[in-house]
This record gives structure tokens, C-alpha cells and sequence, in this order.
């Protein structure tokens, strides 16, 4: 059986998956070749920046470099969302001091501001804010207390100075702006996402499940193998389980974005919120990507902060799917090392035994057989001695996701048919993704025909047991329905 150019692997196999965002660090020559080849198993197609054509281009050369590679690499476009910010100073910059009075003016030129007022691009903001408001500037950086709204005009206290720029960003503590989560732009970027073929689609700002609803029905069925990712973002959208669940329920996978989050809710809460959301995401049976200067400081250093290191760490103990790199990979001078150094502090984590023990819904009963399956394959891997891996032969990669859910040492192996599927996999913890075509193979033979594959890939070896599940259907959304022990022989050795 010839089997497709994936390398076997050699080196202690990293559960929690990295997402780099592309740009103009990854595109200087053979750059990004080297990220991939370091571990980048998703990479990030930020909108906010760039036309369609760069994202185009871009994503063309990771799907030739993870080809050549023998890698599955999933995409995810990242929508700009109403990012709320002040408009332009005459000078370019002022100097705001505490105490002075500062207005923030919606109808004001959007060039004309100076050290007394300026203008803001989202008109709206007036309606939306009241006295006794805080607004926090430049990701929290400067703040502003509203003292009273004349009009087009909101008349505010500095409560906090320093140096304000052009086109800074604006938030109100504890949420409660109505810009919508879809803008003008973010509609256009979506047909690009389709057009280009994305796997994964972020939306910003959501501040319920109807914003997320409404992705879905715009993405339509031209889009309908793309899988929405919630940007958790917003106060609102964290301020109860009720509203974060329909959100994570109506979503494929949510982020952690703690930037603008922090600034909402406080950095005081964002530490119990990030703990929140991945507990509850992993219990709604979705992927969650934990993001925002996870390691910045290698924007411009060739090393992390220890600092650096204990947030990845304690993301991966909290069981996140995947860390995320922003600047670090696109605009930085060691994209290649942040790579190399995320996927470190991952191994290193993940060989603590917190991250491979589990009660993940122990004590709950089960309605889909499949789940059923998937999750009793976790259970007997994790107690049964010898078991080098759990492979999943899987349609859409759904199998392989809920088995995810509980933690364990062990690979999980998403065998399928499927690209997009394969892609898709790529975001999900401790799973590995190979494809895998059943169509040539008749029944008898897709039990032997899966173990050569692991064999092949270096995940399992002659005295080994492997968990195999498997529908009677191959190719069939949901058929999964078997769960099988198989010990890996000597005839399965390729050579």
C-alpha cells in the first residue's frame, strides 16, 4: 500500500496546538517554511490588515509548504469587527494630563483634533454612553470618566493621562456598545473567506448567539464547511453562563481574546474568565484557542519572559485546544523562535500529570452513540496499560473532536478522507491528523490497512495496542458505532 508523504514522527508528540498569524515577518523569504516545520498547526489571516489578494497569496503558500511537508494546517480568517476608535489629532499626537476636561466629539472633523477634543468614528457613541461611565482608551492605557453628553459632544475627566495617538482604540467598561458584531467590512472579508477557502471563520465582538447565528446565515452554504469561531471580547458576552454558552453553542470553536476583554471586564476578572470559558467550551464538546500577548516580548527578544512561559504553561494545564501568536509571528523579528519556544513550554507543560488526568463528564449519561463511543475509547485508553494511541477513523473529524475532550497522554489519531476535515482537525487538542482513504478498501481490510498507517508514521510499533473507533458506513456523518482493541504485529512493521 503506498502511503501518502507524511514524515514519521520521532520527537514527543505536542497535544495543544499553536495558531500563528501571518504577515509581513512570515512573508520575508523561507520564513514561513521554518514556522510550519516548528510546529504551526494553524495559521491566522488577520482582516483587519491586508488585501484580499495577500490573504490569497498567503494561504496558497502554506497549503503548497504543508503538502511538501506531509502537514495538516488549518486556516482561520479573523474578521476586523467594529473596533470602536478616536479619530485623528492635527499634530498626530497629545499629551492628555489627569484631571483636565477632554471631549470626545463624534461630529468633529476627523482630522481636527487637538488637546482638548477629538473626533470618534463610530457616531453612535453618544447615544450609547451616560454620565457616571468610564471609557478606557488605547487597550486601557488612558482613561476617561463621562461627566455629562451635550448632543455630539461627550464631555469627560481624565482620570488617568498620558500620551494619546491617532486611531486609538475606545471601550467602555463593563460592555454595553451597540455597534453591531458584523460590519459593512467584516461582510465583504467573509466572501473573501469563502472565496479563498478558509477553514475557520472568527467574528469579533459578538455579544450573543444571534451575532454568531448570523455569520452562519451569511456564510450560507457556499460557506457551510467553514467553522465559526466566537472572539470573546465583550462584557456582555461573558457576564452570565446563559449568554456565554449560547454563544459557545453556537460556534464550532471560541477565543479567548484578552485584550480587548481585559479591558472590559478588568484584569482582575480576565484570569477567572479565561479559566470559565475554556471549562465551558470543553463541555459544550467545542475547541478553544486562548490569545493576546502570549508571548510579545519576543516581538523584538529572542527569548520569552518567564512570565511568558507560566501563561502558555497554565493555558495548557487549564486544557486550552490551542495558544495563539500574534504580533509575535507577523510583525516580529523571531517569528520562527516564538514557534520553536511556544512549542516547548507546551511539552513541557503537558508532561505534568494535571494536563493528563480527566473527569470529563464522568458522572453524566450520554445521548449520540457516537459520542458514547468516542468517549469510552478515551476511558479504556487511559486505564488500559500498553495502549500506544487512540485512532478515529472519522468522515468529519467529529469522533476525534469529542474524544478530545477528555485529557491524556496519548495521541489521538483523526484518520479521514476528507482535506477539510483533516484541516479542521488540526485545531483540536491532542489530535493528529493523517488522511486516510477508505474508498479502494474493503471491510476486512481497514482494520490492518489503519494500523500500517500508524505504524508508518511512527505513533505505534509491533506490541503495542491501538483503540480503533469506526462506523459500518465509512464516509457517514454520526455512523460512528464501533469501538475495537487491536494489537499492533510484527506484520505490521513497514519498512
Amino acid at each position: 500500500m503506498t502511503l501518502p508523504p507524511h514524515a514519521p514522527i520521532h520527537e514527543p508528540i505536542r497535544r495543544t496546538k499553536i495558531v500563528a498569524t501571518l504577515g509581513p515577518a512570515s512573508d520575508r523569504p523561507g520564513v514561513l517554511e521554518r514556522m510550519i516545520a516548528a510546529g504551526v498547526d494553524v495559521v491566522r489571516l488577520n482582516f483587519s490588515h491586508g488585501a484580499p489578494d495577500d490573504h490569497r497569496r498567503r494561504l496558497t503558500e502554506v497549503r503548497e509548504i504543508a503538502t511538501r511537508l506531509g502537514r495538516s494546517v488549518a486556516a482561520l480568517g479573523d474578521l476586523q469587527g467594529p473596533k470602536i476608535r478616536i479619530a485623528r489629532f492635527r499634530d498626530g499626537v497629545v499629551d492628555l494630563e489627569e484631571g483636565q476636561a477632554f471631549v470626545l466629539d463624534v461630529a468633529l472633523d476627523g482630522e481636527a483634533g487637538d488637546a482638548g477634543r477629538v473626533g470618534c468614528d463610530y457616531k453612535a457613541l453618544a447615544e450609547d454612553v451616560v454620565a457616571g461611565d468610564r471609557l478606557l482608551l488605547d487597550d486601557g492605557r488612558l482613561v476617561l470618566d463621562v461627566v455629562r453628553v451635550a448632543g455630539s459632544e461627550i464631555h469627560t475627566t481624565v482620570v488617568q493621562g498620558g500620551r494619546l495617538s491617532n486611531n486609538k482604540g475606545i471601550n467602555k467598561q463593563g460592555g454595553g456598545l451597540s455597534a453591531p458584531a458584523l460590519t459593512d467590512k467584516d461582510k465583504a472579508d467573509l466572501e473573501t473567506a469563502i472565496d479563498i477557502g478558509v477553514d475557520y471563520l472568527a467574528v469579533s465582538f459578538p455579544r450573543s448567539a444571534a451575532d454568531m447565528h448570523e455569520a452562519r446565515e451569511r456564510l450560507g452554504e457556499a460557506g457551510a464547511e467553514i467553522g465559526l469561531v466566537a472572539k470573546l471580547e465583550r462584557a456582555e458576552a461573558v457576564a452570565d453562563d446563559a449568554t456565554l454558552d449560547g454563544i459557545i453553542e453556537a460556534s464550532q470553536a471560541v477565543m479567548v481574546a484578552r485584550g480587548d476583554l481585559g479591558v472590559e471586564i478588568g484584569d482582575e476578572a480576565l484570569i477567572g474568565t479565561q479559566k470559565r470559558i475554556i471549562k465551558h467550551a470543553r463541555s459544550h464538546n467545542r475547541a478553544v484557542i486562548t490569545a493576546t500577548q502570549m508571548m510579545e516580548s519576543m516581538i523584538e527578544s529572542p527569548l520569552p519572559t518567564r512570565a511568558e512561559v507560566f501563561d502558555v504553561a497554565n493555558a495548557v494545564l487549564d486544557a486550552t485546544d490551542a495558544v495563539m501568536l500574534s504580533a509575535e509571528t507577523a510583525a516580529g523579528d523571531f517569528p520562527t523562535e516564538t514557534v520553536e519556544a511556544m512549542a516547548r513550554v507546551c511539552l513541557g507543560a503537558e508532561r505534568e500529570r494535571i494536563a493528563q488526568e480527566s473527569g470529563h463528564r464522568i458522572h453524566e449519561g450520554f445521548s449520540r452513540i457516537d459520542e458514547t463511543i468516542a468517549l469510552s475509547a478515551m476511558y479504556a485508553a487511559n486505564h488500559l496499560s500498553g495502549v500506544a494511541a487512540i485512532a478515529c477513523m472519522t468522515a468529519t473529524g467529529y469522533t476525534p473532536l469529542i474524544a478530545s475532550r477528555i485529557r491524556s497522554g496519548l495521541p489521538i489519531v483523526g484518520l479521514a478522507h476528507n482535506p477539510v476535515a483533516q484541516r479542521r482537525m488540526a485545531l483540536y487538542r491532542g489530535v493528529i491528523s493523517l488522511p486516510f482513504d477508505t474508498s479502494a478498501m474493503s471491510a476486512g481490510e481497514l482494520n490492518d490497512r489503519a494500523l500500517e498507517r500508524l505504524v508508518a508514521q511512527g505513533i505505534a510499533e509491533p506490541g503495542d495496542h491501538v483503540i480503533l473507533t469506526r462506523g459500518d458506513h465509512m464516509n457517514a456523518h454520526g455512523g460512528t458505532n464501533t469501538l475495537k482493541i487491536l494489537d499492533v504485529g510484527d506484520g505490521h512493521r513497514i519498512d
